[in-house]
């Protein structure tokens, strides 16, 4: 009876897990493709957050996590989706600390939607993405907001 109870809950948070496709870069990041960033012109929590040693360190240990894995398990350039999600996310997460994005991807086409606070931030979001093994094509709905004024 353990043994079945174990093998159903497994069941249900990897089927969870598989569902959710998606990456933000902050906590007021959309949701999805289709909603729209929550606070937009309020980045200077997020800025805080990205540049913080720990979060850094994180991000970087994320990425190097998932290449050493698919490294050992896996063809070098046929990558999980949801590790290009993952590794797109930290990214765009390192080097755009303001952005406010969501990442999905699908036989390693990379969509990404949601805020960014200036056009240099903008045209750097699709150069960052095709950096990770896997990604073929990048996809962007985002839009350019200017923070808030102190």
């Amino acid at each position: 009876m353990k043994n079945l109870t174990s093998l159903l809950l497994g069941s249900v948070l990897l089927l969870g897990a598989v569902g959710c496709e998606t990456a933000k870069t902050s906590a007021d990041a959309p949701d999805n493709l289709n909603d729209e960033a929550e606070n937009v012109n309020t980045v200077e929590e997020t800025l805080e957050d990205a540049n913080s040693n720990t979060r850094q360190a994180q991000l970087s240990s994320d990425i190097r996590a998932r290449e050493q894995r698919n490294e050992v398990f896996g063809n070098e350039q046929e990558r999980a989706d949801t590790d290009i999600i993952s590794e797109v996310r930290a990214k765009l997460e390192a080097n755009i600390p303001r952005s406010k994005l969501v990442v999905t991807a699908e036989d390693g086409k990379v969509n990404i939607a949601g805020t960014v606070t200036n056009q240099k931030e903008y045209e750097t979001i699709e150069p960052l993405a095709k950096e990770i093994k896997g990604v073929e094509a990048v996809s962007m709905d985002v839009k350019i907001v200017s923070p808030e004024q102190s």
